[in-house]
């Protein structure tokens, strides 16, 4: 039997994904949020799976107090907290909201993460092995947010609080990592407007719960760990161009079964016996000629035959009229 996970902010977009990833590899839930109605419903979409609902709160210390007694009356050791906390999404610049905005938002979105934290990790220390305590961070912890200034601000304060908490936390047997998430998540409620390249709340929770799953005798965590978006999977090479043959050289091609050795010179088309066509030379890309150069197959005597092919035809391109009238200077 495995361990439950308590995932604080369980009815969010995000929070929702993590729920799901857990209960989708088995892992007992014990989902955390304020509005029972939400809960219920949320434990109504998993009729089957071991999910408990607890309506709680980590808006300050009170309310985190409130919220670790009731986990430890449950009497059950967990194997790790998800903290997917977050305030309201506002927008606005900072210059144009006073200085009171800023310090509700940070309060929103900052301070509830240490509450949590301070309540909620002496729980994971009574476990025999300790257990392993994420934060989901958001975009603009690096670089400012256009509108969403006061958002950076307290995302690169949670980087820091991660940072503190990792350190602090180490006397507890217990490990604080920060998943940074610098992008947007699409989630159920925004998946209408968002992005393609937003990962989905669920492979977020696949993370998070990766990070919870880390053996401790792997190699040191680290406090911040970056989202590690699925790299694009390999460029499609285009299609090779295969350049036909001139039709002076093709009377006099070798047939394949005959191929000339590599020490043979390419075959060279006569020069046009019109005075009044002017042959143009056609400038090929380089991709094109490197392209035209590679051989169809592994067989010497093919390869050999697409070079004299591509030669010839290269040479009959460039080659200069003979009976062209000189051009006046």
């Amino acid at each position: 039997m495995k361990a439950p996970l308590v995932v604080l902010g369980a009815t969010g977009g995000v929070g929702r994904g993590v729920v799901q990833a857990a209960i989708d590899s088995g892992r007992p839930v014990i989902a955390v949020a304020r509005r029972s109605s939400e809960l219920k419903a949320l434990k109504a979409g998993y009729p089957q799976a071991d999910l408990t609902v607890l309506a709680g709160s980590v808006a300050n210390d009170a309310a985190g107090a409130k919220l670790a007694r009731a986990l430890r009356k449950l009497g059950r050791p967990f194997a790790g907290v998800v903290a997917a906390v977050c305030g309201s999404a506002e927008r606005g610049r900072l210059l144009d909201s006073p200085a009171q905005f800023l310090r509700r938002k940070l309060d929103e979105d900052l301070l509830p993460h240490l509450a949590a934290a301070r309540h909620l990790l002496p729980l994971l220390a009574e476990s025999d092995r300790g257990g392993t305590y994420v934060l989901i961070g958001g975009p603009g912890s690096e670089h400012p947010w256009a509108g969403y200034g006061h958002r950076s601000i307290g995302a690169a304060a949670l980087r820091m609080l991660a940072r503190v908490l990792h350190d602090e936390a180490r006397q507890q047997a217990v490990r604080v990592q920060l998943l940074a998430v610098d992008t947007p998540v699409c989630t159920e409620f925004n998946q209408r407007h968002s992005c393609p390249e937003w990962p989905s709340a669920l492979s977020v929770g696949q993370r998070a719960l990766a990070l919870i799953d880390h053996d401790a005798g792997d190699e040191p965590p680290r406090p911040i760990v970056p989202y590690a978006v699925r790299a694009p999977g390999p460029a499609l090479l285009p299609p090779r161009i295969r350049l036909p043959s001139p039709p002076a050289s093709r009377e006099h091609a070798t047939p394949a079964s005959s191929a000339p050795p590599a020490t043979s010179q390419p075959a060279t088309s006569p020069a046009p016996t019109s005075t009044n066509t002017v042959p143009k030379t056609v400038p090929l890309p380089a991709a094109a000629i490197a392209t035209a150069q590679e051989p169809d197959c592994t067989s010497d005597d093919k390869t050999q035959r697409c070079l004299l092919d591509a030669r010839a035809l290269l040479k009959s391109l460039t080659a200069p009229n003979p009976k062209q009238e000189p051009t006046p200077r």
